[in-house]
């Protein structure tokens, strides 16, 4: 009987006893001082839980919220885009396509393909509207199509911006229209070589002046060359009307998401970190992203931790880099943002951000499949995380794994679910 590959490292790992163990208990949040020493093996440990159907169930959310489904069987939905007059703007599709250059590459694309939807990449963008503006989203209607696996949104005035893949694109916007009026205007160009990251976040700044895009690294840790992480593991910054471009922080190595904070206007980033150092590093982050400021990738992590694969080492950039604000879960991959309305009801959740985990692929424990409170401060993060949507595993199976998040003007968050290919919008009770 012949072995897969698959199954032959696997026996290969559990025979030298190569597999990393799980350490925490999965609370591993904000300013910490203190890290667990790297640990590993010939491979991480890999768990997906398996997908199944939500069948009539939905998320949970704290008492005095309400749950519900505004679009179904969408085509892989990631970020999304409140606009002036309520209507929200879906991004639809998933990208990438990094070769597989190792043993575990290969193994760890197969476990992670196990954990996500059998939905084709939508590549375009779709409109909800609730015309009567009692929670039902009963319009709908495919705005822009034939886009490159499109992620981040802004809109600055009447110009509605997307990160496709591999450009910054443009529209024209008129308030109410259901359809691009036009096919989309490059902005500029972003890096796609390869594109082992291939995600590419997106926001406006507050006064719309610039934007800025979150473009992750090609790798883990350098390890396919340097060259071809050329302007990446980084923040550009992009003049909105001329597509002038520079980088305005480095060092981030997936920043997945980015928001402005509404009370001192300082752009704040969700970060992926590397994997392969044990299931409890290195914390994944959200943080402010300072301009001309340098996080660490590759050299460095949480700080001044030098990561001990990386060659050749740089003393000059470990010592420069910049400590992250605050720790999320190892490995529990945030992918959405978004700071709380000031107009909040709920003095529990009126100044903070909102931080969506798509969840862990590479721990034995999952960790993240939720989306989770960090409270704030006068502009800076003030406690520990309060879960704000969970649920979405239960009982050894996935149900969904959130991407981006958004608030609407009348407090609701709006949660996009790459797998179960659902919004959701969470609600407070009126």
């Amino acid at each position: 009987m012949k072995t897969s590959p698959v199954l032959t490292l696997l026996l290969v790992c559990a025979a030298l006893g190569g597999c990393s163990k799980d350490a925490t208990d999965g609370t591993q949040f904000g300013a910490l001082d203190r890290l667990p020493e790297p640990s590993g093996g010939l491979l991480p440990s890999m768990t997906i839980a398996e997908p199944a159907a939500w069948a009539g169930t939905v998320p949970s959310a704290p008492e005095g919220f309400t749950v519900s489904a505004i679009a179904t069987d969408l085509l892989v939905p990631r970020q999304t885009l409140v606009l002036p007059n309520g209507d929200i703007l879906v991004a639809e599709g998933k990208g990438g396509g990094a070769p597989v250059l190792t043993p575990k590459d290969y193994i760890a694309g197969f476990i992670k393909a196990k954990g996500t939807t059998k939905a084709k990449s939508g590549d375009r963008l779709t409109l909800l509207r609730d015309a009567d503006g009692d929670g039902t989203y009963e319009g709908r209607w495919v705005f822009a199509e034939g886009l490159n696996a499109p992620y981040g949104l802004a809109l600055i005035g009447s110009q509605l911006f997307v990160a496709n893949q591999d450009a910054l694109v443009r529209f024209d916007y008129q308030a109410g229209q259901t359809r691009a009026s036009a096919a989309p205007v490059t902005v500029t160009l972003l890096p796609s070589a390869v594109n082992h990251h291939w995600t590419k976040a997106l926001t406006a700044s507050a006064d719309g002046r610039h934007l800025y895009v979150g473009i992750g690294s090609n790798s883990n840790v350098g390890e396919r060359g340097l060259e071809i992480e050329e302007s990446r593991a980084m923040v550009w910054e992009v003049d909105a009307q001329t597509g002038a471009t520079r980088p305005y922080a480095t060092g981030l190595r997936n920043p997945t998401a980015l928001a402005i904070e509404p009370r001192l206007k300082q752009l704040w980033a969700v970060v992926n970190e590397r994997d392969e150092l044990g299931p409890d590093l290195v914390p994944d982050y959200l943080t402010s992203v300072r301009e001309r400021a340098f996080y660490g990738w590759p050299y460095a992590y949480w700080g001044q931790n030098v990561d001990p694969r990386v060659r050749p080492q740089d003393e000059a950039k470990v010592k420069m880099t910049v400590r992250p604000d605050y720790a999320l879960q190892s490995h529990s991959a945030p992918l959405g943002v978004a700071f709380a309305a000031s107009s909040s009801a709920d003095s529990r959740f009126a100044e903070g951000a909102f931080v969506g985990l798509h969840g862990s692929w590479n721990r034995s424990v999952p960790v993240g499949y939720k989306v989770i409170f960090v409270p704030f401060r006068d502009g800076r993060p003030s406690g520990p995380p309060v879960d704000f949507l969970t649920g979405f595993q239960r009982d050894g199976k996935t149900m969904g794994r959130p991407v981006g998040v958004t608030v609407d003007p009348r407090g609701a968050v709006i949660v996009a679910d790459d797998l179960s290919n659902t919004v959701w919008r969470v609600a407070p009770a009126r």
